[in-house]
C-alpha cells in the first residue's frame, strides 16, 4: 500500500491541516443533494462571506483548485473585445491576463518588476485611458510575497464604471480582505493556502452589479463556470448542477469552524506575528527577504539566496535531511530566490524555529557560516 512521507509543508502551497480538518474528510458521504448535506452548504457560504468580506448571495465553493475560480471570474465577467486592465507583477498576474486574451478579450497590462509592488497612479492612467470594462489584480502574488493595496485601484475602477476583480488565493483567510468596503465586484481563492484544507476548492463570489453584467452578456458562459446555474445549486433551489465534492466541502466546513473558533483578528494577528518572527531569524544566517516588509504579504516571504547557494541543492536537503518542503522561484526569479508559506495552520512559531534552524544546516552545507543560534534567539526577540 502507498503511503505518503511526513512533510511539513512550508512552501507556498498546500499548507499543512489540522488533525480536525483531516478527520472532517473521513466522514460518510452523503448524496451532493441530500437535505442533511445542505446545511454543510449553507455554512460554508456563510463562513466565506465573512472571510471575503461581502454579503454577497452568489458566494460559493466552487469544485476546483484557485485556477478554476480564475476561469470562472473570466467566463461569466469578459466577452470577446472587452477592454480588461490587468496588473502583472508576478506569474499569476501573467496567468490572468492569459485566461482573459484566451476569452477574447482586449489586455492592458500595467507592469511592474517581479518582487516589486504595482504602481496605483499607472493602474488608475490605464483604467481611464479607455472604455474600461473590467480590471483585476493579484492582491497577494504568490510568486513574489508583495501584498497590494487594492483601496485606490477600487476606487480607479468604480469612477470608470468598470468592474473589479481581484484574486485572493494567498491572502484570504491571512489578512482582512472587506471587500464590500473597497468596491470589490468579484473575487476568487483557493483552499490550500491559509485556509488549509488540501486543494480541490475554488470559492468565489460575485456582487449583484457583477451580475448584471452576466445578465446582460451576448455570449454564452461555459456551462461549468455559468453562475446562473451554480446559483441553482449554491442558491435557495438546490438544484443538480454538478456532483459536489462532499469530503472537501467537509473539510471546509471544519476549516471555517476552526477560524470562527479562533476569530478572525487573532488570525490575522498570528499570521503577522509569524510572520514577522521569520524575518528576524533570516538576517543572522546571511539571508535577506526580496519584498521591504511594509509592502510584503505575512503569510509568503521570499528569500533570496546568498552567493554560491544552488537552488535545487538547497531545496533538496531541506526536503531530504529535514523533511520540509519550501518552494521555489518563479519565472525572473527562478533559481535566485526561495519561497516560505506560513499559512493557516501552518504560521507557528515552532515551525519557524524549525525552519530556520534547517536553513542554517543547508546553508552550512553549502560552505557559508550561518549563526543559526543567534537566529533562533531572534526569532523571540533576543
Amino acid at each position: 500500500m502507498l503511503e505518503p512521507p511526513e512533510i511539513l509543508l512550508l512552501g507556498p502551497g498546500p499548507s499543512p491541516s489540522s488533525p480536525y480538518v483531516r478527520r472532517a474528510q473521513s466522514k460518510p458521504q452523503l448524496g451532493h443533494l441530500d437535505p442533511a448535506f445542505v446545511p454543510y452548504l449553507d455554512y460554508a457560504q456563510a463562513g466565506l462571506r465573512r472571510l471575503f468580506g461581502t454579503e454577497n448571495t452568489l458566494t460559493l465553493p466552487l469544485a476546483g483548485t484557485g485556477s478554476s475560480g480564475m476561469e470562472a471570474i473570466v467566463a461569466n465577467l469578459v466577452e470577446p473585445g472587452d477592454r480588461v486592465v490587468v496588473g502583472v507583477h508576478g506569474v499569476f498576474g501573467v496567468r490572468f491576463a492569459d485566461s482573459v486574451r484566451r476569452a477574447g478579450g482586449d489586455v492592458v497590462e500595467v507592469v511592474a518588476e517581479f518582487g516589486q509592488s504595482l504602481d496605483p497612479d499607472a493602474m488608475q492612467a490605464a483604467i481611464a485611458a479607455g472604455p474600461t470594462k473590467l480590471c483585476v489584480v493579484v492582491h497577494a502574488e504568490t510568486s513574489t510575497g508583495v501584498l497590494t493595496d487594492l483601496r485606490p485601484i477600487a476606487k480607479a475602477a468604480r469612477a470608470a464604471g468598470a468592474l473589479f476583480a481581484v484574486d485572493c488565493v494567498t491572502s484570504i483567510g491571512g489578512v482582512p480582505l472587506n471587500f464590500d468596503e473597497l468596491g470589490v465586484d468579484a473575487a476568487f481563492c483557493g483552499t490550500q493556502k491559509c485556509l488549509s484544507v488540501p486543494p480541490g476548492l475554488a470559492p468565489v463570489t460575485f456582487s449583484e452589479r457583477a451580475l448584471e453584467r452576466v445578465r446582460a452578456r451576448t455570449h454564452p458562459v461555459p456551462f461549468y463556470f455559468d453562475t446562473k446555474l451554480l446559483n441553482g445549486y449554491f442558491g435557495a433551489e438546490r438544484s443538480y448542477h454538478y456532483t459536489a465534492p462532499i469530503s472537501m466541502i467537509y473539510a471546509l466546513v471544519a476549516s471555517l469552524e476552526e477560524i470562527e473558533a479562533e476569530g478572525l483578528e487573532a488570525r490575522y494577528v498570528r499570521h503577522r506575528e509569524v510572520s514577522a518572527a521569520l524575518r528576524r531569524g533570516l538576517a543572522p544566517l546571511g539571508l535577506t527577504p526580496l519584498v521591504p516588509v511594509e509592502q510584503a504579504t505575512p503569510m509568503l516571504t521570499t528569500v533570496c539566496y546568498p552567493a554560491g547557494v544552488d537552488d535545487a541543492a538547497f531545496r533538496k536537503h531541506l526536503r531530504q535531511q529535514h523533511h520540509i518542503e519550501v518552494g521555489g522561484g518563479l519565472g525572473p526569479l527562478a533559481g535566485k530566490v526561495f519561497r516560505v508559506g506560513l499559512m493557516g495552520h501552518g504560521a507557528r512559531l515552532e515551525n519557524v524555529l524549525r525552519a530556520l534552524a534547517a536553513f542554517g544546516d543547508a546553508l552550512a552545507a553549502a560552505g557559508h557560516t550561518p549563526d543559526v543560534s543567534a537566529a533562533l534567539a531572534a526569532v523571540h526577540g533576543d
